[in-house]
């Protein structure tokens, strides 16, 4: 059975450079044969986190906004990559708001002790994260990581490879920069591959 791999997309423009960086990952992973499916955050409505602990005691939250189609998939995929720009050294708003209300996960695994992700699963989970900035200063990927990384240890899904692009306020436009591009798809492609031997 093909490795199912979502593509969360972090940036709020839909056809940006991290945007283009994802579909060259995506392409990599179906190449690998694979399933893909790209989620871009920004055209999706949802609330963030209000903290009200309906998920303490349900496998849901108890908004019923876009989340609600969401969290199946991030249960069930095989893989995920996720791709961001940096803002003000760390993740963007949108991303950060699904990120919070994965809270239902987070309360299965760790107060409930009952993880939503079944074992057989939990096992070989892999995750790409593609990050862009457009400073090249030292640490400038530290936050961004610190919080997608307990993201991932939430959902039950290991940090396995990373593509990490700084100085883009340089480079502009990712699609010049061939190197990039290929080292996108090939990423993809080995997580592919590593999800659908």
């Amino acid at each position: 059975m093909a490795g199912r791999i979502i593509g969360i997309l972090g940036s709020p423009l839909p056809e940006g450079n991290t945007a283009r960086l994802l579909d060259q990952a995506l392409k990599g992973a179906e190449d690998a044969g694979c399933t893909v499916e790209k989620i871009v955050l920004s055209n999706l409505c949802f609330e963030d986190c209000q903290e009200m602990f309906f998920c303490k005691d349900h496998e849901t939250c108890t908004m019923d906004d876009d989340m609600q189609q969401l969290y199946p998939k991030v249960r069930d995929a095989d893989g995920i990559i996720i791709a961001t720009p940096i803002m003000c050294m760390g993740i963007p708003g949108k991303l950060k708001s699904f990120i919070d209300r994965c809270q239902v996960f987070y309360m299965a695994k760790y107060l409930r002790n009952d993880p939503l992700v079944p074992a057989e699963k939990r096992v070989k989970r892999k995750a790409l994260v593609i990050c862009i900035s457009g400073m090249k200063i030292p640490e400038t990927f530290v936050g961004a990581k610190l919080s997608v990384k307990a993201f991932l240890d939430i959902i039950d899904c290991k940090y396995s490879d990373e593509l990490l692009v700084n100085d883009m306020d340089t480079i502009g436009d990712v699609t010049q920069q061939p190197g990039l591009v290929e080292a996108a798809y090939k990423k993809g492609l080995t997580l592919g591959k590593a999800l659908n031997p």
